[in-house]
């Protein structure tokens, strides 16, 4: 980060992740997720928008908006206002950086719920998760004044405003292979059409499926995952040998490998492939098959190396000389490659927790990711108190895919309620 004699006239370098999401965002690829917090009351706008005013420049990767250099974008300081607005359309459309005052994430409201959405060139699933809870709590310091009086209105101790760029600090120049090149199986379907995004949340008892992954000796990622494979095999690769695996992307929060508390982005993709080679597997192969994978990516020597591999690139010094339209135009080359390595994405952002006095106005917290033209159906995880929440977003008019998921739950004896946006009517 360099920093001008004026406080407001900061500006930040995009880390190495968020330097991808403004070249290949658009409104069919809006790069945009959604994290939401429901209250066991309606949502008073004013008081909503008095919260975002206050929260926003504690934060300064959102208290930003998006600029064009010679080389590279950057990020400088907002002097605008955010704009609160009323929910009115599907979730995670693209946000303009040239309008929403500028800003790169949308704050909204329906009845009860309060929604962030997100650039993903900002920050990841837990920078924002910092920000909400802080947006939340200001937000219910204003509500209810009076009930919460002894608070301060200051940002809880929870809070982190470390600006660092856990990419460059944790980098280590060493030989790496990267994520490979190999193609993966593409969900095939039709489209919903039009601007439509369907969102099915499974509501999960925490305990009974604990009880389930104790049983079969995994964690809950590696279950879910392996009904996630099993549900693409049956339902949309009707059983049938490929000779393209299922590639499953896993973003992994590098925080929980690295020491960093950096709100920027730090996180990167593993892979968990499974490739059928026969009409028949039982749920156990399958769920042998991605333990045995996921726990040999799941290592820090692995994530060092794919720290090294993205990083190291940007460092050669023919690529930094480059201008900004030619980096573009190879970024957008090399993304629509990688793409088809990818068959879908799902997404554990853990356990979320609130301060003890904030928790009697809180009802649950959800996630919903946005999909892509090679990715049209996503997955997302979050839990709060004894409840997990399995979000699946798509853009496919079936839902064979999603129906097979939650049976398998309810089969293995896990308590499922699922729950739509409107889009998938029979699924409720």
């Amino acid at each position: 980060m360099e920093e001008n004699r004026r406080e407001e006239d900061k500006w930040h370098k995009l880390d190495n992740t968020a330097k991808i999401y403004p070249v290949i965002a658009s409104s069919q690829l809006s790069s945009v997720y959604r994290m939401s917090v429901t209250l066991k009351e309606k949502i008073d706008p004013k008081k909503l928008q008095q919260a975002v005013e206050i929260v926003t420049p504690w934060f300064e990767i959102f208290h930003v908006r998006l600029r064009r250099g010679v080389f590279w974008y950057y990020y400088e300081t907002n002097k605008k206002l955010p704009k609160i607005e009323e929910e009115f359309t599907y979730p995670c459309r693209y946000i303009d950086p040239y309008s929403n005052n500028q800003y790169l994430f949308r704050v909204s409201y329906y009845e009860c719920r309060i929604n962030l959405e997100v650039f993903h060139g900002l920050t990841d699933g837990n920078g924002a998760i910092l920000f909400l809870k802080e947006l939340l709590y200001q937000y219910l310091r204003l509500a209810h004044r009076e009930e919460l009086s002894f608070l301060s209105d200051m940002p809880s101790q929870d809070a982190s405003f470390n600006m660092e760029d856990s990419y460059q600090k944790y980098y280590k120049k060493m030989k790496t292979e990267g994520y490979g090149k190999e193609y993966a199986y593409q969900l095939k379907g039709d489209a919903l059409g039009g601007l439509k995004v369907g969102v099915l949340h499974g509501y999960i008892d925490l305990k009974s499926l604990k009880q389930v992954c104790k049983g079969y000796q995994v964690s809950v990622t590696q279950y879910f995952l392996a009904v996630l494979i099993e549900s693409i095999y049956v339902e949309n690769m009707n059983k049938q040998p490929s000779s393209l695996p299922i590639r499953i992307n896993m973003p992994v929060n590098l925080r929980a490998f690295f020491e960093s508390t950096t709100i920027r982005n730090f996180f990167a993709a593993v892979i968990v492939g499974f490739l059928a080679e026969k009409e028949e597997y039982t749920f156990e192969e399958i769920l042998d098959c991605v333990k045995a994978r996921s726990e040999k990516e799941l290592t820090k020597e692995r994530l060092e190396k794919l720290i090294s591999y993205n990083v190291g690139n940007e460092k050669h010094w023919y690529l930094r000389m480059l201008p900004l339209f030619i980096k573009n135009i190879g970024i957008k080359v090399i993304y629509e490659h990688s793409a088809k390595g990818f068959t879908t994405t799902i997404s554990n952002l853990g356990i979320i927790k609130v301060l003890p006095e904030y928790q009697p106005y809180v009802e649950r917290f959800h996630f919903i990711m946005g999909v892509s033209k090679k990715q049209p159906m996503k997955c997302i995880v979050c839990s709060y108190q004894e409840e997990i929440v399995f979000t699946f977003s798509s853009v496919l008019e079936d839902t064979s895919i999603q129906r097979h998921f939650f049976k398998k739950l309810s089969e293995h004896g896990i308590a499922v309620k699922v729950e739509s946006n409107g889009v998938y009517y029979e699924m409720v």
